[in-house]
């Protein structure tokens, strides 16, 4: 058990792992518990932080945890300050609850007894790690836990806690590690309701099969697998809903201005893809795919012919990308079309403003299968607090016509401050 302690009084566990699916009752059923427990039956005043995905996230699970003791006996056993950035529960023991997010410094500085890190897959480094466990040093009853729904390729810091709990417990490791985990088994079919029982602790109880069964025929499998089944998945959810993205198709759309190029090529290098954008009357944004083949060593001379009729206002691509070395290539022709080299966070800009169009309705496309077919399949790289569209991780298409698409786009919209540089 968890919650098993020493001879010495002390918890037998330093750290705990729990993955679950969502929706399995945690919040009221075990982590609310747990730091109630730990801020009146500990014998002096216990720091308690409490963390999710971001801040917004940490502070409506904490909004819910005070919801949820408002309604018991406990009430007139705490104070609470709702201040946004200084929340906080405090017991009559002189017990804290507090909130705090990846990035901030409120894990530094002071000690720690007990620190909780909800949804965990949404953490991509230790810096929280690293915040607790210098707190947590001179507290011998201390205990972090670690509790989240399996993620993505992105979710690193909890595929290594997984896949190192996993290990602990095939040799048998109990040592300062409690490690607890409710999935179904790769090989188990995911439309079975048996399936759904072994994985879901909850079913039967808070949940009833019905729901499940609606909620698997009307969501992506991949994130059913995920959210239901606690089965990890490549790359999250498809970034696009499918209705947001058809909503902008117009077989009939054009550019009635100047135009933009993109250039991306697919990771293994075997098809190469251009694409375009502009400005329509009715001030919606256009792109479309103007041209796709195998391999890359085409691409040079077709940007020529395209820099020849059309005078684009840039042509851009991502150098840290596939098409990284097509800029010497394109550098040398003999007239150099007006280079866009998008990088980092303007790059992220990009992805994020084509993303933006989609969810307004300001995108048109032709519904292109190569450009619908990567859009149906892109999925998020987080960089930082802000995201790319992923080369590798879960994208169930090649990604090279989208993010062409998104070059050409950006080309376009920044052409009057266009300049053949680096942003």
């Amino acid at each position: 058990m968890a919650g098993e302690l020493l001879p010495s009084g002390l918890p037998a566990y330093r750290e705990i792992r729990v993955t679950v699916p969502r929706q399995q009752g945690k919040t009221a059923g075990l982590l609310l518990p747990l730091m109630v427990h730990r801020a009146l039956a500990f014998g002096r005043p216990q720091r308690i932080l409490y963390t999710a995905q971001d801040r917004n996230h940490a502070r409506e699970k904490w909004q819910e945890q005070v919801e949820l003791l408002d309604t018991t006996p406990l009430r007139r056993l705490y104070s609470v300050r709702r201040s946004n950035g200084s929340e906080r529960i405090r017991w009559r023991t002189g017990s804290t609850h507090s909130i705090t997010a990846g990035g901030e410094t409120s894990g530094h500085g002071f000690t720690l007894d007990l620190g909780v890190i909800d949804e965990a897959f949404a953490q991509t480094d230790d810096r929280l790690v690293q915040a607790f466990r210098p707190a947590m040093m001179t507290r011998r009853d201390a205990q972090l836990w670690i509790v989240s729904t399996a993620g993505t390729d992105d979710s690193v810091f909890l595929r290594e806690r997984v896949d190192d709990g996993r290990a602990r417990v095939e040799a048998g490791d109990t040592a300062d590690v409690a490690y607890f985990e409710w999935s179904a088994p790769d090989d188990a079919d995911p439309e079975d309701p048996a399936t759904w029982f072994a994985a879901m602790p909850a079913l039967g109880t808070l949940i009833d099969v019905d729901t499940v069964r609606a909620d698997r025929a009307a969501m992506d499998a991949g994130e059913f697998a995920r959210a239901y089944l606690n089965r990890w998945t490549p790359g999250g959810a498809p970034v696009f809903d499918l209705a947001s993205w058809t909503r902008c198709r117009d077989a009939t759309s054009s550019a009635s201005g100047p135009v933009a190029f993109g250039i991306d090529v697919s990771p293994d290098r075997r098809t190469g893809t251009i694409a375009a954008a502009g400005g329509r009357r009715d001030g919606r944004v256009h792109v479309e795919i103007v041209d796709r083949r195998p391999g890359v060593e085409w691409i040079a001379d077709r940007i020529a012919e395209l820099d020849r009729r059309h005078r684009p206002v840039a042509v851009a691509l991502d150098p840290s990308g596939p098409a990284g070395s097509l800029v010497t290539d394109l550098s040398q022709l003999r007239r150099v079309p007006p280079l866009l080299l998008l990088t980092g966070r303007a790059y992220a800009q990009a992805c994020g403003a084509l993303f933006d169009d989609v969810q307004t309705g300001r995108l048109a496309h032709l519904g292109q299968p190569a450009l619908d077919d990567a859009a149906a399949g892109a999925r998020r790289r987080t960089l930082g607090d802000a995201w790319t569209w992923s080369r590798h991780d879960g994208a169930t298409a090649d990604p090279a016509p989208l993010i062409a698409a998104t070059l050409a786009r950006q080309g376009w919209a920044q052409a009057p401050r266009v300049k053949p540089s680096i942003l």
